[in-house]
């Protein structure tokens, strides 16, 4: 049964991971054509298979996540078709690439008719993770409506993107991944682009993700094109939504950010005003000692005695 492999693969490669994609399967007719590619996204989970197809091939289906199959490749004149009942018939009307997305807990059968190969993409999606970016903008019931045996050329061009990018052994940057994903699902889900609040402001859970992403990175320098990707902004607008929800431009949040990394050494280690200057992304001891007054009133020495006394 090629697809209990996936259950099993997940598992033994991730133990610390709390999204792990388990589907209950039963199929005939199938085997498995070298390694499947396996990659690991920030709200989803993808596979990529090949697969050989014998005559009378056949499977039956169910995930506890919702999950977008997509068929990229395939060699032969026949057809493949997915439905919701067990008496399920190839379509007389084929159709290229073939798209479907299954709800969590949706049993689903699958048939394969004079087709000797087949090379499939599936996302499992994380709906915990992508409801921090995505859930709020959705149409209620969106992730619950199967959509079976459908084309979009929108949703198989990133599918194919994403497919390649499970074969990329050289990753890149997280967020390349993570506007991947984002993408897939609006076009998948139809998101409408609106913002939540006063006009100009950016919706709450775009500011949440980019307050989380400058401050878990703020010893760094940050992008003004990341941070607007994160929401599918413009640099431009970005900032002034940011300036215009929280009274101050994204870089002076980010000083703020070092400043309380800088807190948090001086209080609870021994490091150098130098060492923690460097640790918490200053260029230097001066920079630390002017910003932090700024932000704090006093210096980082005279802060963290007063700490400690």
């Amino acid at each position: 049964m090629f697809m209990q492999m996936i259950v099993q693969q997940y598992l033994w490669g991730l133990p610390t991971m709390t999204f792990h994609p388990r589907m209950e399967s039963e199929v005939e007719g199938l085997t498995v054509i070298g390694d499947v590619r396996l990659r690991f996204f920030n709200g989803a989970v993808a596979d990529l298979w090949d697969v050989e197809c014998h005559p009378g091939a056949r499977g039956e289906y169910v995930s506890h996540a919702p999950r977008l199959v997509v068929v990229l490749d395939q060699s032969g004149t026949g057809g493949m078709d997915v439905t919701a009942s067990r008496k399920n018939a190839i379509s007389t009307e084929r159709t290229a690439n073939p798209l479907s997305y299954i709800p969590a807990g949706f049993r689903v059968w699958s048939s394969i008719e004079d087709i000797s190969y087949l090379r499939h993409l599936d996302l499992h999606l994380d709906v915990a993770k992508l409801s921090t970016r995505l859930l709020d903008e959705l149409k209620p019931g969106a992730l619950d409506e199967p959509r079976l045996m459908f084309n979009d050329e929108r949703v198989l061009s990133l599918a194919r993107i994403i497919a390649s990018e499970c074969e990329n052994p050289d990753s890149l940057h997280d967020l390349y991944g993570d506007s991947l994903i984002c993408a897939i699902v609006v076009a998948l889900m139809q998101v409408e682009r609106h913002f939540s609040g006063s006009k100009g402001k950016l919706a709450p859970h775009h500011l949440r993700r980019a307050i989380e992403y400058i401050e878990d990175n703020c010893a760094r320098s940050i992008r003004l094109e990341e941070l607007a990707g994160l929401s599918g902004l413009s640099p431009a607008y970005f900032c002034h939504a940011f300036k215009m929800t929280t009274g101050v431009p994204p870089h002076r949040w980010q000083m703020r950010a070092r400043v309380n990394r800088a807190k948090h050494m001086l209080e609870n280690t021994n490091l150098s005003l130098s060492a923690t200057a460097a640790a918490a992304g200053f260029s230097d001891q001066a920079h630390l000692t002017r910003v932090f007054r700024r932000f704090s009133g006093v210096t980082p020495q005279v802060w963290r005695k007063s700490r400690r006394d």
